[in-house]
């Protein structure tokens, strides 16, 4: 048998753009005959996959999965995107995100780490991807992933119109540390995913702001405060209202609860907490909405037809 080096998988991984693991087995399984391997991702399907990989893929689905094995409890979220929203509807896809959630319970790593886990069937979720990209014949991708692990609170997953039990475009964790009935953490939990879901907080506290966000806020205020040509000490004490303001607008603890909007989301907090005899802490929280991020192309069909027609 002719060595399979990594020279000739790197040289597979060019002409086909199929992942390396598929390339290597291909190479192995043909003798290291590169014409015979690219036969062979064909007929699996996994060149075709492929060649739809530059297409964007900003559709989907989101996914969350919970487990609460009595020492304590892990939750993750997905998003699983394909090219079109007809895809989020198909059973297949939606299977996919949902095993892809639960792998990632068990992950302590970023998406490539959840790529390369094995699914129950001993396939890697990327080789996964690549077959259910062959059989649905749109592009897909998993971008993002988020987890956590609570040994003493809960964590409460809430997912926003969604189309299927844990499946949606808007999916929220929210790990909450402390001691307590966990039916009640956890309900916290919901109505503070709930709010997320609603209100897209940058981050949990003040502190965990970018700091270049919170100064070019600080600079914008302070230019518009010199224009009403008040006094500097004035200037000062406007730009400090404006970045507090600032805080309660995009910082989740900061926030006034949008059930109750004479609460902030740290005064809610502490009164269920106070209400349980214990100290409650919001360990950290994620909001991942489908597509956020991903330009989209925008289709010209006139100049499409043109093109085609050879015309300019």
């Amino acid at each position: 048998m002719a060595e399979v080096t990594p020279t000739l998988i790197k040289e597979l991984r060019e002409k086909s753009g199929v992942g390396m693991m598929d390339c290597k087995r291909a190479l192995l399984e043909n003798d290291g005959d590169m014409e015979a391997s690219m036969d062979w991702l064909r007929t699996k399907g996994l060149a075709k996959a492929a060649k739809k990989a530059d297409r964007v893929a900003a559709e989907g689905l989101v996914a969350a999965a919970v487990r609460n094995d009595g020492a304590g409890m892990t939750a993750a979220v997905i998003e699983l995107n394909a090219e079109t929203d007809f895809v989020a509807r198909n059973e297949l896809f939606q299977n996919a995100a949902r095993s892809i959630a639960e792998i990632a319970l068990d992950v302590d790593g970023d998406v490539q780490a959840i790529a390369a886990a094995k699914t129950p069937n001993g396939e890697s979720v990327s080789e996964s991807i690549s077959h259910l990209i062959a059989t649905v014949g749109e592009n897909m991708q998993l971008r993002r992933s988020a987890r956590f692990v609570v040994g003493q609170g809960a964590i409460a997953a809430y997912v926003h119109n969604a189309t299927a039990p844990g499946l949606g475009r808007i999916a929220v964790l929210v790990a909450i540390e402390g001691a307590g009935d966990q039916a009640q953490i956890t309900e916290l939990g919901r109505k503070i995913a709930m709010h997320v879901a609603a209100t897209a907080p940058l981050s949990l506290s003040t502190d965990d702001l970018d700091p270049a966000a919170v100064e070019k806020e600080r600079a914008i205020f302070t230019e518009q405060a010199l224009e009403s040509g008040k006094p500097p000490n004035v200037v000062e004490k406007m730009v400090e209202g404006r970045i507090r303001k600032f805080f309660e607008e995009v910082v989740l603890l900061k926030q006034a609860f949008v059930m109750s909007p004479d609460q902030t989301i740290e005064q809610l907090v502490a009164e269920t907490g106070k209400a349980l005899g214990t100290t409650l802490t919001v360990k950290g929280f994620v909001r991942l909405a489908l597509g956020e991020g991903v330009e989209k192309k925008t289709e010209d069909f006139a100049a499409e037809v043109a093109a085609v027609s050879g015309q300019s």
